[in-house]
């Protein structure tokens, strides 16, 4: 019944005072009546948090001339990092994920509720049928063996006078809306767990290149220091220095490989694949994505609109209060109709001529005294609802929190990777004069220690910081709620 019709209802139901009608229909459709125009409990209000007009990150600092103020269409971020790889491995997430099928099937049980919570709405009918056999005793019967058959129908039906029942159904459809943002929220959780992941693989490899490249050149300046010392030239001490300065840069190489090995077992294991299916398709390695040179990021407000895991506490939220209404209706009375047909017969051919026979009841059950349990159960809703408030509020503020932290990390990571890319150029250049002017004599070989040293610290720094920047701006693109668009119908489903 929509609100039209409960309207109307309500309006007929004051006529019939006036209208002479028999007297079990007048209080049958009173009863109809009243059933659409009470619903106990709080309405729930989608809150309105205060936020501010604009980021803090993008008002100060040096990121603010990259940050842009309009927002951008972010539902499939990971392809403008401009990786093939990434996005087919994303893309496969999306499909197999163990947390997205996760949670498509509580949206499936969401669901499932919320047409448990419909049927409430609705009488229940129950078919019947029975056949019985009896035998009496000659000294207290007949003697004679007797059959009965019946068949029937039952029919029951609650009056939602006090709106128990619509709140119900209220609380679900919340919930299964609820359970479809925490699927979306899934996604772009998985989606950025995956970026991520793939991204410390991809640093990992660019690691373990540059210490082997540096172990390469270590190498060759261990076999500068043998000839040196055999010609006479240096100390056996030059020799000894350089093969332990090449022994600590091929210690590194055993742990990077392990790190590297269970980095692409984790993102295995985001894929719902058996661990080492992705290693040949992942044994090439790749250069990091590019930094954009403008991230759009909207405003605060634009940021809460897309991100699901607000909508989803928001819901909660919803879901709570009608509950409320729940709880406070069962401390009305509870309105029933309850009803049966049926035919009895001797043999199972005369059920077609009996006759039929019926009944019809109403009833009423009120709580008179239950020691104040009922409304201790209005308070310990009300608490719950308050909870999912609070829950929701941290919620908002969490987001605001991720989304400033990662302009923050972003921009750093730029200023870093600047500083740390001419200093490792220089780094090169200073070991390549090094090692020429100790072939000449012209220094010794602490001198070459240094900066080979240093060339290995900064490359690595380098590659380290570059990573950060990617991480940096993946976590921007989840935080603004990449990877999902916010329904335009608060009802509206969201495919499973």
């Amino acid at each position: 019944m929509n609100s039209k019709q409960l309207r109307a209802a309500c309006r007929y139901g004051q006529t019939l005072k006036t209208q002479p009608v028999a007297a079990p229909s007048l209080l049958a459709f009173a009863a109809f009546a009243l059933a659409g125009c009470v619903t106990v409990g709080p309405d729930h209000v989608p809150p309105d948090p205060a936020l501010p007009v604009q980021w803090a990150a993008r008002e100060a600092g040096p990121q603010a001339a990259y940050v842009a103020r309009q927002s951008a269409d972010l539902s499939q971020w990971w392809h403008s990092l401009g990786d093939p790889r990434l996005v087919a491995l994303v893309d496969e997430a999306l499909r197999t994920g163990p947390d997205v099928r996760s949670a498509q099937a509580r949206l499936r049980a969401a669901r499932a509720r919320r047409a448990v919570a419909g049927a409430d709405r609705f009488p229940s009918v129950n078919a019947t049928g029975s056949a019985r056999r009896s035998d009496s005793n000659t000294q207290v019967g007949s003697g004679s063996m007797q059959n009965l058959f019946s068949v029937g129908f039952d029919a029951s039906w609650e009056l939602d006078v006090f709106g128990r029942v619509r709140r119900s159904i209220e609380a679900a459809t919340a919930d299964f809306e609820s359970s479809q943002a925490e699927l979306a929220n899934a996604r772009i959780s998985l989606a950025a767990e995956v970026a991520l992941t793939y991204v410390e693989l991809r640093v990992l490899q660019i690691r373990l290149g540059i210490a082997r490249a540096n172990l390469a050149s270590q190498t060759e300046t261990l076999q500068l220091t043998d000839w040196r010392a055999q010609a006479g030239l240096v100390s056996s001490q030059d020799s000894e220095q350089a093969r332990a300065n090449r022994a600590q840069t091929r210690a590194q190489i055993p742990s990077l490989e392990a790190s590297l090995a269970e980095t692409a077992y984790r993102l295995d294991l985001l894929l719902g694949a058996v661990p080492g299916t992705l290693a040949p398709r992942l044994a090439a390695g790749g250069e990091l994505p590019e930094l954009p040179a403008e991230v759009a990021v909207g405003i605060p407000a634009d940021t809460l609109r897309q991100r699901p895991d607000v909508r989803a506490a928001e819901r909660t939220l919803a879901a709570e209060t009608a509950r409320v209404g729940v709880a406070q209706a069962a401390r009305f009375p509870s309105f029933n109709l309850s009803g049966s047909i049926g035919l009895e017969a001797l043999t199972l051919g005369g059920l077609r001529n009996s006759g039929a026979s019926s009944s019809l009841l109403a009833g009423i059950a009120a709580p008179i005294f239950d020691a104040g349990r009922l409304r201790a159960q209005v308070d310990v809703q009300d608490a719950v609802r308050e909870q999912a408030l609070v829950a929701y509020e941290r919620t908002v503020l969490t987001a605001l929190q991720e989304v400033e932290s990662a302009l923050v990390a972003l921009a750093r990571s730029r200023e870093r990777s600047a500083a740390l890319a001419d200093g490792a150029a220089a780094a090169r250049n200073a070991a390549n004069l090094a090692r020429q002017r100790y072939s000449a004599g012209l220094i010794d070989f602490q001198s070459v220690l240094d900066s080979e040293r240093s060339v290995l610290a900064l490359e690595d720094s380098l590659a380290s910081t570059r990573a950060d920047g990617v991480l940096a701006l993946i976590r921007l693109y989840k935080a603004l709620g990449g990877g999902w668009s916010p329904p335009p119908h608060a009802s509206q489903e969201a495919p499973a």
